[in-house]
């Protein structure tokens, strides 16, 4: 029985999804978050039956995340049919360390920016990438949290490596303007200076 062919795919599937199971959570709750297990979950269906079609074993990592990726993204098309594009116009004109400087949140600070930066703990971060398009938020995640290469979040997002830049600028641009909006939110900045 333990020689028989038909289980060793199984075998395979199980042993890779084992392993990548806490990663690809951890990326969909980033992407999705409350519905990172019925992301993973689906990502998982979706590998397992196309799992003959994986040639490497090696490649199973990045596979998983592909499908993943792609599992998020179709979640959010059925959220909302007409993301919400950011002019670059609007996020452009926005400078985080320039708004940091003119408005001077923390008086009598050597390190201003720093200061700023240190009054965010990983649930604001995360509560700050929830309110961005996943247009900008998925490449922001699989580059900046992940450690993807632009070009693999290319392929990952079946888009232009063009594209995929141009989303990452206007996602930085965007996630620093709703974290100025976020702090003042939150009241992490200086009572009375605003």
């Amino acid at each position: 029985m333990a020689d028989d062919p038909a289980r060793l795919p199984r075998e395979r599937f199980r042993v890779l999804a084992e392993e990548q199971l806490p990663r690809l959570y951890t990326i969909a709750r980033r992407l999705v978050g409350d519905e990172a297990e019925d992301a993973v979950q689906d990502a998982l269906l979706k590998a397992y039956r196309g799992f003959d079609r994986l040639e490497h074993l090696a490649a199973g990592p990045a596979w998983l995340t592909s499908i993943l990726v792609n599992v998020c993204r179709d979640r959010g098309r059925a959220r909302a049919r007409a993301p919400l594009e950011v002019s670059i116009e609007t996020v452009g004109e926005f400078s985080l360390y320039r708004k940091i400087a003119d408005e001077d949140p923390f008086p009598y600070s050597d390190s201003l920016h720093l200061d700023f930066l240190e009054q965010f703990g990983p649930e604001d971060v995360r509560a700050v990438l929830a309110r961005m398009p996943d247009r900008y938020r998925i490449p922001l995640v699989l580059v900046y949290v992940e450690g993807f290469a632009t070009k693999e979040v290319a392929g990952m997002l079946e888009a232009p490596l063009g594209t995929v830049l141009a989303q990452l600028h206007r996602g930085r641009k965007l996630f620093e303007k709703l974290l100025w909006e976020y702090a003042e939110e939150a009241g992490l900045l200086v009572e009375g200076v605003r």
